[in-house]
């Protein structure tokens, strides 16, 4: 059986996947709503563990090998440097009074915006010029600068992005920043006027069954600031997606539908908790969308206003989960088997070689790359780390201190 796990953007020129009967299938595609033909790469296939667990990190990883060219660890602490806008998460309280869903529509709709992406394609007389390749959703996080929130799944390879406001208002925006590591950019428009900012929660206090709210543009600006309601299902979901965007999701039953990516995951004290990026979109399947909860996006986000790009600590290896397989057959030891070293890197300078299996980082045990990856991303840019690995059977321990990746 066949399952999709789609980043909320619609893209109806990307090729179908088949399983092969024998496996279970996860594939990744944006979910934005897509308007003309334009180039786009094939879909990426990931083969689903029963509780969806990552063989590969990395988008472009094949169905038995999981090869990922770096490792990028990308949670950071939040920024101690000024702060560069008005940006102001609000703080959590108990027994908070719970509006009604009208009354969050009418405080948060305003602040939701559709994206579009516009890429090269040519006309139908054969002139080359920009044509709107999809569309996606996002949300203003300070009404003072125009900055704009939204998934870089949404403008990824764009030539030119417009915004649509509530008030009608077509502009265009310039890109902050963006981040394919954690599938986060940042948009900024220069006219002002009248915008109003969502209000941030504290996505670490979420509670399953706690009632949320999804707002977007599902299919373009013609159902713009659709809202549906629903539920946390789950939290700390992790789906074969890239990067930071990859861990500690939200799962919702809230509708999300193609055109939601980049929108607000919102709860009833109407704060926005999530970014919606994804959903599982099966036949059979109902009500399975997923969110970067808001304060792991926010360190991130706050880094490509101020700098542009977020910084990346790393390893700079590769690896190969076709390990595992050998390992369990073998009654090996699960890890992170290294199949490539980056020379001059952290993990070079440490001593580590290809042959290398990873076992742990720090005190945590680490079963293949997934877990590799998800553990380094606790870490930052400098930090010194313990590595456990097995070399020729042997078990043995090094210090790394982690470099960075642009």
């Amino acid at each position: 059986m066949e399952h999709e796990v789609l980043p909320t953007h619609q893209d109806n020129n990307k090729p179908s996947n088949h399983s092969d009967g024998n496996s279970q299938e996860i594939e990744i595609m944006p979910i934005i709503t897509q308007q003309q033909p334009i180039h786009s790469k094939p879909k990426k296939k990931f083969v689903a563990f029963a509780s969806l667990c990552v063989i590969s990190a990395a988008i472009g990883g094949l169905t038995a090998v999981s090869a990922i060219p770096y490792i990028y660890p990308v949670t950071m602490s939040p920024i101690q440097a000024e702060n560069t806008s008005s940006i102001t998460p609000v703080a959590y309280t108990a027994n908070k009074t719970n509006f009604p869903v009208a009354q969050i529509s009418k405080n948060v709709g305003p602040a939701v915006v559709g994206v579009s992406n516009f890429q090269s394609g040519r006309s139908a007389s054969g002139a080359s010029d920009l044509q709107e390749a999809g569309s996606g959703s996002g949300f203003i996080i300070d009404a003072q600068k125009g900055y704009i929130a939204t998934n870089n799944h949404v403008i990824e390879g764009a030539k030119k992005v417009t915004v649509s406001l509530s008030d009608g208002r077509n502009l265009e925006a310039k890109v902050i920043g963006a981040d394919p590591h954690t599938d986060l950019a940042v948009l900024q428009i220069s006219d002002v006027s009248n915008l109003t900012a969502v209000n941030l929660g504290d996505s670490s206090k979420v509670e399953v069954g706690e009632p949320v709210v999804a707002i977007g543009n599902p299919g373009g600006d013609d159902f713009a600031r659709s809202v549906t309601t629903g539920v946390i299902s789950a939290t700390n979901r992790t789906l074969p997606l890239q990067g930071e965007a990859s861990f500690d999701l939200l799962q919702t039953d809230a509708a999300i539908n193609p055109g939601n990516s980049g929108g607000p995951l919102v709860n009833y004290q109407g704060q926005v908790i999530g970014i919606n990026s994804a959903k599982y979109a099966q036949k059979g399947f109902e009500g399975m969308g997923f969110s970067i909860p808001i304060s792991n996006a926010m360190p991130t986000i706050q880094q490509l206003i101020k700098f542009g790009v977020a910084k990346h600590p790393a390893l700079l290896v590769s690896t190969n989960d076709q390990y595992n397989a050998y390992a369990q057959s073998n009654n090996k030891p699960q890890g992170a088997y290294i199949s490539v070293v980056s020379p001059n890197g952290p993990a070079a300078k440490a001593g580590i070689v290809k042959g290398d299996v990873i076992t742990k980082i720090n005190s945590a045990p680490i079963q293949n790359s997934s877990t590799l990856i998800h553990e380094l991303y606790k870490n930052n840019v400098g930090d010194k780390i313990s590595l456990t690995y097995i070399r020729n059977g042997v078990t043995k321990q090094v210090q790394v201190t982690l470099g960075e990746i642009s």
